[in-house]
């Protein structure tokens, strides 16, 4: 018989978690029931401190996810200027109550031709994931973008009413619509459905979802 030392619950010999409160019984003594009946009578052996300890340790649980959930919504908040990307939302396990996508990004050309962005909010950030600069964009292109040619931080796609604007954010090699001339950072140009969007070398067509 195995005696849990967090809540003194007797478990089976071969229980690797305490029945009770749900602690690993792996690195914890064995002892028998004879043992158990001499031990002295404590709070923690009565049935109800057990399920108040149990439940001490459940809303301890809740407490640090909600630390770790606080902690990376700051994070997101740093690189966006206050604004949490949907990637970042992912990250930390919140996207359930994101918005439906209004619009969408499709690569149209090379190995990635024919995978979406869905673009859910009025901001959308175009780049590549970095998790160590802190850098969580909408629109991560990291893995489609073989050459390194999109910045981490390349392009922003902005919904005002029912208009669309693109603007490159300083990107070193550059952002375009339908081959044009480069946009200058900052420089916001309209985006029309149908448009083909130029980041780096990563071509994609840019679709508006009626």
């Amino acid at each position: 018989m195995i005696i849990c030392e967090r809540c003194r619950t007797q478990n089976v010999d071969e229980a690797q978690y305490c029945d009770e409160c749900g602690a690993s019984l792996l690195a914890q003594g064995r002892h028998s029931g004879h043992e158990q009946s001499e031990a002295p009578a404590t709070a923690d052996s009565q049935p109800g401190a057990r399920k108040n300890r149990a439940s001490g340790a459940n809303s301890g649980a809740h407490s640090s996810d909600g630390a770790v959930g606080a902690a990376l919504s700051s994070s997101a908040e740093k690189v966006a200027g206050g604004r949490i990307s949907s990637a970042s939302l992912k990250a930390s396990g919140a996207d359930d109550a994101a918005s439906p996508a209004h619009a969408r990004l499709i690569i149209h050309r090379g190995r990635s031709a024919g995978k979406e962005f869905p673009l859910n909010d009025d901001e959308a950030y175009i780049g590549r994931w970095d998790a160590d600069g802190g850098i969580f964009p909408d629109v991560d292109l990291d893995a489609d973008d073989p050459e390194a040619k999109v910045s981490r931080r390349h392009a922003r796609i902005t919904r005002l009413g029912e208009q669309y604007f693109v603007e490159d954010l300083g990107s070193t090699n550059g952002t375009f619509i339908n081959r044009g001339r480069r946009l200058l950072p900052g420089d916001r140009q309209l985006l029309n459905d149908g448009d083909e969007l130029i980041i780096g070398k990563t071509f994609l067509k840019f679709q508006v979802i009626k």
